[in-house]
């Protein structure tokens, strides 16, 4: 008999995940897709402009143009980013090892993308950090933008993995850790990896230490809060170096005991800037800025777009030796320190200080005309502030930072801008210019005391009167026409010239400054003595016509000069830059060559853009140019320029404070003048040896500011030790082979200029006559 079931009792099944399974393989796949075309989106642009293939061949950047000394030094950069960017090879092992090693330890294994770190990142949208690759921050920094919020951070994250694949696929791992470097911001205008090496350690990148590598490497991470320069960060600094440096022996780069060893040493920079303001020739690289700027305008790109000095990474290459501009900036530096302190000791006791010899409406006219051409004034002006508004303002006290020679550095200070218009304008300034005669290869430049706080530039911007130093060009013409030798005698007698000859309005006679008169003086012994009265008589016979026409021929704009006599003594303003290219052609044999600033200019990719081509031509004869020189070298063999041949002048009571360290001592042949204004208000020397030609101009940015006396007025005083000191160091360096040798003489030489011997051959020298009462040229 069968058993009936029971319907209302069932089977029990066994339990079933298929669902769930179903549910899970469903979300997940969904998952992906989503991501998948989050992606897709993301590549077509959706979340963001996306680079194009082209963009990912030539990612923009901006590079600086770099400013090359005749050496292979870098002077300088012109730039918006201050990156100059290097190859892989210049790049040293131990900085990519640590930058692998704390940044992206799977860097050579993966494909772009480290998908746990991004995971990750989305996971907690973006707060604990991405873990990106190196290729994505290098996505980040040349496309992305910063987010705002955290679903943008996600979004971003998305970006960053398309172009990092992107970038892998068009890259080597090489080149994408030299774009890295070569793109980041270490602050302080320090863009790249070259640029942050130069200006946090003063090196090449291929020069840093392991510990300096790593110093910069701990940057990445987040290089204003592990600043090593910054005092309150510089504890993070460290410690974060010291992690990069567990990071490299984690990963095999170092051993445990160069681990420890490394980490005991302290932080340690060299801080050397790169701003516009800051650095060597500062004052050369605003005038080349000026010249390439107007290069640019007559020199197109290929496609006809003008060239961006700022961004297009021109190489620069000029004429300046970074040996020589750093000894004439030391020359600057030492001897307007101590002429500074002197000057504002002389003006204690002067109630209109720094002027001189003026009223004080004519002082509260320069003041005010100060005033009006500031920048404080043209920024208030902009914003349509009344004038009496922006007047009172100048009177209100503030904080400042303002020059000082007391070590060379910037003060802080509380002062009104009136009163930093006075304290500036009490500053003695400076122009010198170092030229090679043969080459016209400008090889020094220093155009003031300090660039960031006194723009005006003195060797070529500024024109000033030129003095005694003029007088050369005088004794030339009339040699160059007469064939006069240095041994011919002339009377040491006051000498008038009419009223209506050679321009004069009314009689005029010269007076010498040292109130000497009497007997017959060589031309030699005249110009060592830049006696007035002997170059009077000698444009009297001359005219000043001949003169100008020399001048001109010597590469200066005379447009303003008037062919008047008294033109003899110095009363034309000429520039520095105008006066060393002159007085280089004597050392030249009377071949003027038109100074040279720039040999040549390449693109980022080395090819050559411009290429000097040199100007020169005759202007007098070797024989004329010879003896001018013979002439010259009287000034400092027994004139003003005596000094630089001994040491007597550090210990003479009142030269005390100016010239005290300045043992010159040089014995080999100089030839130069020096030169002194009305009222001591310029001070100059020009000075040559064969190879090598330097003018020195010194004064106030107003003439009225100037010393009281002539002894501490003089061109000798003032001028002439910035040449000798850096004449000094010149010759120290003796790779620079600047010569001690003799100018050398023309091959036939008619014209006398061994006074000893002239004297011996013709005792009574009964020549004064034969110089005819006016020339015909």
């Amino acid at each position: 008999m069968t058993k009936k079931t029971n319907p209302s009792k069932k089977k029990p099944q066994k339990p079933t995940y298929r669902k769930y399974i179903l549910w899970f393989w469903g979300l997940f796949i969904a998952g992906l897709l989503t991501i998948s075309f989050l992606f897709v989106l993301a590549g077509w642009g959706a979340f963001g402009k996306m680079p194009t293939f082209e963009e990912l061949e030539n990612p923009e950047t901006n590079l600086a143009t770099e400013v090359f000394s005749s050496d292979g030094e870098t002077l300088g950069k012109y730039y918006n980013e201050n990156r100059t960017p290097i190859k892989y090879e210049e790049l040293p092992k131990t900085l990519i090892q640590a930058l692998v090693a704390t940044e992206d330890e799977r860097y050579y294994e993966h494909s772009g993308i480290d998908a746990r770190g991004t995971l990750r990142a989305v996971a907690y949208l973006g707060t604990k950090g991405g873990a990106s690759t190196i290729t994505q921050q290098l996505s980040k920094l040349l496309f992305s933008a910063t987010p705002d919020n955290k679903l943008e951070r996600v979004l971003q994250k998305l970006k960053e993995w398309v172009i990092a694949i992107r970038l892998e696929r068009q890259y080597t791992k090489e080149e994408i850790i030299t774009m890295y470097l070569n793109k980041y911001d270490f602050l302080y205008q320090a863009v790249g990896i070259r640029s942050a090496s130069r200006i946090y350690f003063s090196k090449e990148p291929t020069d840093l230490k392991t510990e300096e590598a790593a110093v910069l490497v701990a940057m990445l991470k987040n290089p204003i809060l592990y600043n090593p320069r910054k005092e309150k960060f510089k504890k993070n600094a460290l410690q974060r170096r010291n992690q990069v440096l567990k990071q490299m022996q984690k990963n095999g780069y170092l051993d445990e005991q160069q681990k420890d060893s490394l980490q005991q040493l302290p932080l340690k920079l060299k801080f050397s800037p790169e701003g516009h303001d800051e650095g060597v020739a500062t004052y050369f690289r605003a005038y080349l800025q000026s010249f390439l700027k107007e290069w640019i305008e007559e020199n197109k790109k290929p496609n006809g777009e003008k060239y961006n000095i700022y961004r297009d990474g021109l190489k620069v290459y000029t004429s300046i030796d970074s040996r020589m501009q750093k000894y004439a900036e030391e020359a600057v530096e030492m001897h307007m320190a101590k002429l500074q302190t002197e000057f504002d000791r002389q003006n204690k006791n002067n109630k209109t200080a720094p002027f001189r010899d003026l009223s004080k409406n004519q002082i509260e006219n320069i003041i005010t005309r100060a005033i009006k051409n500031s920048d404080r004034w043209r920024a208030m002006k902009t914003k349509n502030i009344p004038e009496d508004k922006i007047l009172a303002s100048f009177d209100e006290k503030q904080e400042m930072r303002v020059f000082s020679w007391k070590n060379n550095t910037d003060i802080d200070t509380i002062m009104s801008p009136r009163d930093s218009i006075y304290y500036y304008k009490s500053f003695l300034n400076t122009g010198m210019m170092s030229m090679d005669p043969q080459t016209g290869e400008v090889k020094a430049w220093v155009g003031g005391i300090n660039f960031k706080h006194f723009k005006y530039e003195h060797v070529k911007q500024a024109k000033r009167q030129v003095g005694s130093t003029f007088k050369p060009f005088v004794y030339a013409t009339a040699i160059d026409q007469l064939h006069l030798s240095p041994c011919y005698e002339l009377p040491n007698t006051q000498h008038t010239i009419p009223a209506g000859r050679h321009g004069v309005s009314k009689d005029w006679t010269p007076k010498n400054s040292s109130g000497k008169y009497g007997g017959m003086v060589t031309l030699k012994e005249a110009l060592a003595n830049s006696l007035n009265t002997i170059t009077a008589r000698l444009i009297d016979k001359t005219g000043p016509e001949p003169v100008i026409d020399l001048l001109k021929k010597l590469g200066v704009d005379t447009s303003e000069i008037d062919p008047v006599a008294a033109i003899a003594l110095g009363s034309v303003d000429i520039s520095v830059f105008e006066m060393v290219s002159a007085y280089s052609t004597f050392a030249n044999k009377g071949i003027y060559v038109k100074p040279v600033i720039v040999t040549h200019i390449e693109d980022k990719n080395g090819t050559i853009l411009y290429q000097h081509i040199p100007e020169s031509r005759d202007v007098m004869s070797e024989e004329a140019a010879y003896v001018t020189v013979k002439l010259m070298e009287g000034v400092t063999e027994s004139g003003s320029g005596l000094r630089l041949r001994t040491t007597w002048a550090v210990n003479a009571p009142h030269y005390k404070r100016a010239v005290t360290g300045y043992p010159y001592a040089l014995k080999n042949p100089i030839a130069g003048k020096t030169g002194t204004t009305q009222n001591q208000s310029d001070g100059w020397f020009m000075g040559m040896v064969p190879n090598l030609s330097t003018g020195v101009w010194v004064g106030g940015e107003d003439r009225s500011v100037h010393f009281p006396g002539i002894t501490y007025g003089q061109g000798a005083t003032m001028a002439l030790p910035i040449w000798g000191i850096y004449m000094n160091k010149v010759y120290e360096d003796e790779s620079l082979n600047v010569s001690k040798a003799d100018f050398e003489a023309p091959e036939e030489l008619t014209i006398e200029v061994d006074c000893e011997k002239a004297k011996k051959e013709n005792p009574e020298n009964n020549n004064a006559e034969e110089i005819p009462d006016e020339l015909d040229f």
